[in-house]
């Protein structure tokens, strides 16, 4: 099965895009379709084996749309891309399946080797790399390795918008032009205005109006002609048909009475008002609804149209990025926007990624580094490799993503749709009663029983009952992508507001995931021989700098970080027991656990034991050195807790959501780390294989849990959670398990989350209230029914004027949204 986003033109009422949806859902070869009046496009998951693009673009014409379908198809449901350290390597981002089951991936990463210190790149850059598709959902061009493409090659084309803006704003105001001489010669501008103008050469105000009325109905309203004629052949009803039918009725009548019974009074300026006044609440519409996909867009402009690709003459070629390679080298001037993905090989520079992971500083980038398409350079300038191209890049990765995100429906949103398909029919019944009961039984005019009958059906329409979540969904997703929190779908979404317990997982979440020297300790007989805490671990380090352990890379870190160089040494070897022993500026050295220095003869001190046993209580690893026999200091090595953390934790638990921590860490460690960040609940010496079953016990207290988690381990533990939420650092399987994605590996984006989720659920609801409250006042009120005791009568153009602010109304609600976004972050 594949899943593409494709634009989709024709979708311009709400009802459009169910229509869409029910005609290819009824295909064998078509699993699931979500289109979206919001952002005009549709994502489809078909059966590639059975139906080519060709194919798929002819379905969607025979149900009366048109859509393009990208040349080359690339998995639209993908994760975004983890974010990695510079040093350690890059994780890949994996495609996304269909369902939350977890997937075996093969080619994770090992630990990289150490190298000699001073060679060390020690930076910890964020990084974003998508990786090649290599299973069953991913395009079988998913590896165009050769193939010319650019950046932009693989995203999902919107099409314009604005095309289609234009087109309506044309045929309004041809239309408003051609239905002023209409209302003139209208009777209701005469019982108005008191106004009567006389005709030229004294012919019937009726055949004026027909003349003019004419392209009215049939050239400016003929999208809503054909949208319900459309809507019929694929046996559903949607707005299209509302207003065909007012304004057929309408026409039809005044045209028979102009024929055929010329005293009597038409209706041609209910005809054509009714079609211009639609027609700029669809005007209004789209420009409200402009917005909804303002980010979306905002990321797509991040692709540079050129690259500077240096060739193997040495010389810099400018060429558009579409002509861009993999293993190209490219220069990145001071100031320039990278073109693609790549990898550092020359120079230095600080960049700026704050439209793709919402890091606010930027990110310093050195050689080994890896730098992401559409991000900003700074004052350096750069030479690097071309890793990914194309669809491949982070960039257009996380642009599917939002996209499939913005076309999917909150639950909310199925239920709106169910009913204002119901609606519809409701409001054909409304109008037909309205008709029979004011002419046959209240014995009204038929002029009068038409004209209720016809506002009835117009007021009536649920375009904003079909507009009440989608726009709100779209520019959500938009403004969490902006900020760094990939939402996958609108389920998501809105589950994000209901969490009332998270389980955070310690390592890679709570803390960095990777060991850091915390304490630097100098014995007395240290202080003897001239060394101080800065001399003991830059000899320590250069003694650990040929050992795998990981504990000695966290060291030789550790003295890098310090800008500590290297010193002259011979002599190494690993020593059985856990430790090493090289000769360091002439000097034997031995370090290991005191246990490993006991075997050696080497004692620790009462005091010194003291101090050892202090830092072992704070759940530190702690390794003791000796030189020339003599116990000389400790240093302590710990999993450092992530700085943002404990605020977090305190802001989620004033938000009365409980707060479990889960580690595979003995109970001690565990909770120490507990007590600094002020988790009572904490689930130590957990197995990966067990995880999964902390968060059932959870959710066996009724709570609604939610799991952070980076590794593969956490991978069933965020598929069992009610939402599962992977940290952006970790691997391709737990973030393609994952139902949002933090790209920063910042817990306070969790908070983020929740807010602009709780923001979001509260639009959807202002919206779905207002609609549904209209549709419930406007049809008993168009129907006449306070004609009697008030007076009040509307008439359709009225009701459509109703119907076009009630549709607006929720359209820029939804885009208040947007003040959100400066919140997110407190």
């Amino acid at each position: 099965m594949k899943t593409i986003t494709v634009p989709v033109k024709g979708l311009n009422v709400a009802g459009c895009a169910r229509e869409l949806e029910k005609s290819l859902s009824k295909r064998a070869s078509i699993t699931q379709v979500a289109a979206s009046y919001a952002t005009q496009t549709a994502t489809i998951t078909y059966d590639e084996t059975r139906l080519s693009e060709v194919q798929l673009k002819t379905l969607v014409q025979t149900c009366g749309f048109e859509c393009t379908v990208p040349h080359k198809e690339s998995s639209t449901r993908t994760a975004p891309a983890s974010i990695g350290d510079g040093h350690a390597g890059t994780k890949a981002m994996q495609p996304v399946g269909a369902s939350t089951s977890v997937q075996q991936k093969n080619g994770h990463q090992p630990a990289s080797p150490k190298q000699p210190m001073a060679a060390m790149d020690m930076s910890t850059s964020n990084t974003m790399m998508p990786a090649k598709a290599s299973d069953a959902n991913t395009s079988t061009e998913a590896h165009p390795a050769k193939h010319k493409q650019g950046m932009g090659d693989g995203m999902m084309d919107h099409g314009d918008p604005k095309a289609m803006e234009a087109d309506i704003r044309w045929r309004f105001f041809a239309a408003l032009i051609l239905t002023l001489p209409v209302f003139f010669y209208s009777p209701l501008a005469l019982s108005l205005l008191k106004l009567k103008v006389p005709t030229p050469f004294g012919i019937s105000p009726n055949w004026i109006s027909l003349v003019f009325a004419t392209p009215i109905v049939w050239w400016a309203g003929w999208i809503f002609h054909a949208g319900a004629w459309r809507a019929l052949r694929n046996r559903t009803l949607n707005m299209n048909v509302l207003v065909s039918l007012g304004v057929l009725v309408a026409y039809i009548f005044s045209v028979y009475v102009t024929f055929f019974a010329p005293q009597a009074e038409t209706s041609y300026d209910a005809a054509a008002l009714l079609v211009t006044i639609v027609l700029f609440g669809h005007w209004m519409e789209m420009r409200s609804r402009r917005g909804s996909s303002d980010a979306l867009n905002a990321l797509l402009r991040l692709v540079p149209a050129q690259a500077n690709v240096i060739g193997t003459d040495g010389q810099v070629n400018t060429v558009p990025v579409a002509q861009v390679q993999v293993d190209n080298l490219l220069l990145l001037r001071p100031g320039e926007k990278v073109p693609v993905d790549g990898l550092v090989t020359q120079g230095e520079s600080a960049v700026d990624e704050s439209m793709i992971t919402g890091e606010s500083l930027p990110v310093s980038k050195k050689v080994g580094n890896e730098v992401i398409g559409g991000t900003v350079n700074g004052s350096g300038s750069l030479r690097f490799k071309a890793t990914k191209v194309g669809g491949e890049t982070a960039l257009a990765q996380i642009v599917q993503l939002v996209s499939v995100a913005q076309n999917s429906k909150a639950p909310a949103q199925r239920l709106a749709d169910k009913a204002a398909e119901i609606l519809v029919l409701v409001a054909v019944i409304a109008g037909v009663l309205t008709f029979v009961i004011w002419f046959f039984v209240l014995g009204q005019p038929i002029l009068f029983a038409l004209t209720l009958a016809t506002t009835a059906i117009v007021i009536a329409c649920p375009d904003a009952l079909g507009l009440a979540t989608p726009t709100a969904v779209a520019v959500a997703t938009g403004i969490g992508a902006r900020n760094g929190i990939l939402i996958k779908n609108a389920t998501a979404l809105e589950q994000t507001s209901k969490i009332q317990a998270i389980i955070l997982d310690k390592t890679g979440t709570l803390t960095a995931g990777k060991p850091a020297v915390t304490d630097t300790l100098v014995f007395a007989a240290g202080k003897a021989m001239q060394l101080d805490e800065a001399k003991l671990l830059q000899m320590t380090a250069t003694a650990e700098i040929d050992s795998e352990h990981p504990l000695a890379g966290a060291i030789v870190a550790g003295a890098q970080e310090r800008h500590l160089e290297k010193l002259s040494y011979s002599g190494f070897q690993a020593v059985a027991g856990g430790g090493v022993q090289a000769v360091v500026e002439e000097r034997t050295m031995l370090v290991g656990t005191p246990k490993l220095l006991a075997a050696h003869n080497i004692a620790l001190q009462p005091d010194e034991q003291e101090q050892l046993a202090q830092l072992q209580a704070q759940g530190k690893t702690v390794m003791a050195v000796a030189l020339d026999g003599k116990a000389v200091g400790l240093i302590a090595v710990a999993d450092r807790v992530r700085a943002t953390s404990k605020q977090a934790i305190a802001e989620l638990q004033a938000m009365g959501i409980q707060v479990a921590m889960l580690t595979g860490d003995n109970r001690r460690t565990g909770e120490v780390v507990g007590r600094e960040l002020g988790i009572e609940r904490v689930f130590a010496e957990v197995l990966p294989a067990d995880k999964a079953e902390y968060v059932k016990k959870l959710q066996g207290e009724k709570l609604f849990t939610a799991m952070v988690g980076d590794g593969v381990n956490d991978a069933p533990a965020l598929a069992q959670a009610d939402l599962g939420i992977a940290i952006g650092a970790g691997t391709g399987v737990a973030i393609e398990t994952a139902d949002v994605v933090l790209m920063r590996s910042d817990l306070l984006d969790v908070l983020a989350a929740i807010r602009l989720s709780k923001a979001t659920v509260n639009k959807m609801k202002q919206n779905l209230v207002w609609a549904a409250v209209y549709n419930v006042v406007a049809i008993p009120i168009a129907a006449g029914v306070l004609y009697y005791p008030l007076g009040l009568l509307l008439r359709p153009e009225v009701g459509a004027l109703a119907m076009a602010a009630s549709s607006i109304t929720v359209a820029v609600n939804a885009l208040l949204l947007k003040g959100v976004a400066t919140k997110l972050r407190k």
